[in-house]
């Protein structure tokens, strides 16, 4: 495994985890959001779970690379759905935020599928 692919891994799900983390303890700084955006509060303990359980699996995959391209893989389709739901919302200043996110989880997954 590569420097490069270690370093972005790891800061990717520390950065993911945290929001993840932020969701669960309900942090101004996302929730307005979700609450701005329309989305359900009983959605919201799941959301922060598929992020912290995402993170892990990136982690995870400097062990088996198989198990982070999954994780990247999903953490791909959740950013995807969140662009979509601020584009519903008509927030359209708030698209780069869920695209900050998705970029490096789709980095991380290709160096990590570049492992296998």
């Amino acid at each position: 495994m590569g420097t490069l692919t270690t370093l972005l891994v790891v800061i990717t799900a520390a950065w993911i985890a945290f929001s993840g983390v932020s969701v669960l303890a309900r942090r101004a700084f996302i929730v307005d959001n979700l609450t701005d955006y329309g989305v359900p509060e009983r959605w919201w303990p799941w959301l922060g779970a598929a992020k912290l359980l995402g993170a892990l699996g990136l982690l995870a995959g400097l062990a088996v690379p198989a198990l982070g391209v999954a994780a990247a893989v999903g953490l791909g389709l959740y950013f995807v759905g969140a662009v979509v739901t601020v584009v519903r919302a008509r927030s359209y200043g708030h698209v780069p935020f869920p695209l900050l996110y998705l970029a490096p989880a789709v980095a991380a997954g290709v160096l990590l599928a570049s492992e296998l």
